[in-house]
């Protein structure tokens, strides 16, 4: 197998055009070889370390704002759409023109909230983002997709990078993630895994790779593993895509340049509201 060439060590990255003209509409339909793809972005209002996180406005947008307009620049899905919990974050997308369908606030992951808000769309390939990745490359999410479509025996697929600090292996924050040989997730852990016995811990950073929350699914798959429990080891590590490898199905995983960090604390986001400001007065 030699998904999308390698896709553990190829990203599949080209130019990406940013603007959706009519010979570009045309390239598109031609490379999804007519599947209908659609980014659906999990929106949860109350968030532990950071409340009401994604409707911060400190940059004069929404947060969410932030990762739907990146979700829009990718040239594959034909939709962008956002699953909310609130009425908040319904009201702030209309404000900014997205379309939000309104969910059950009692959904245990965003992958439980995105199948019920797509479980009526006519779509082939659903890309789940979540909310606070405001700073996602476009092309990530069009790589994402390609996964699928060029390998229509996968399911789901997901996305890695490589680790930039040895220090960052110890965070739980940060998950990591084992592939085998054919590039399918072995497991996912808060945990450093590989554990290099002879270093006692962690071992050389090359032999480490993070997980980069970002899935796509096809949607039948969707609605069949959302409609499980969530499983032993999900509930353990807090990471709903193990129900997927608990439940013996395989992940296929593409390997990018990691290009920015989810925002999880109000620190996180003081620290893109600065960056963000200092690019936008140097391109005035």
């Amino acid at each position: 197998m030699n998904p999308v060439r390698n896709p553990i060590t190829d990203n599949g990255n080209g130019e990406a055009g940013r603007n959706a003209g009519v010979a570009e509409k045309a390239a598109r339909g031609h490379i999804s070889n007519g599947m209908k793809i659609l980014v659906c972005i999990p929106a949860r209002y109350n968030s532990a370390r950071f409340p009401g996180k994604i409707l911060a406005k400190d940059t004069g947008k929404f947060l969410i704002q932030h990762t739907w307009e990146q979700a829009c620049l990718a040239r594959l899905p034909d939709k962008v759409i956002i699953a909310a919990d609130d009425e908040r974050i319904a009201a702030a997308a209309n404000t900014f023109g997205a379309e939000c369908i309104l969910t059950s606030p009692k959904h245990k992951s965003g992958t439980d909230r995105i199948s019920e808000a797509v479980a009526d769309i006519d779509v082939d390939i659903v890309v789940n983002l979540q909310a606070d990745e405001l700073q996602i490359d476009p092309e990530n999410i069009d790589y994402l997709a390609k996964l699928l479509l060029d390998n229509p025996q996968c399911q789901m697929a997901t996305l890695v990078a490589e680790f930039e600090d040895a220090e960052m292996l110890r965070d739980p924050n940060i998950v990591k993630v084992v592939v085998d040989r054919d590039n399918y997730a072995i497991y996912f852990s808060r945990s450093v895994i590989p554990y290099d016995r002879k270093a006692g811990g962690p071992g050389e950073i090359k032999n480490y790779l993070r997980h980069i929350g970002i899935y796509a699914y096809r949607k039948d798959f969707l609605l069949k593993i959302t409609s499980m429990p969530q499983s032993r080891l999900e509930r353990i590590e807090k990471l709903e895509q193990l129900r997927a490898i608990e439940n013996g199905y395989s992940i296929l995983v593409g390997k990018v340049e990691h290009t920015c960090d989810g925002i999880d604390t109000p620190e996180q986001y003081e620290e893109f509201v600065k960056r963000y400001k200092k690019q936008e007065q140097k391109s005035r």
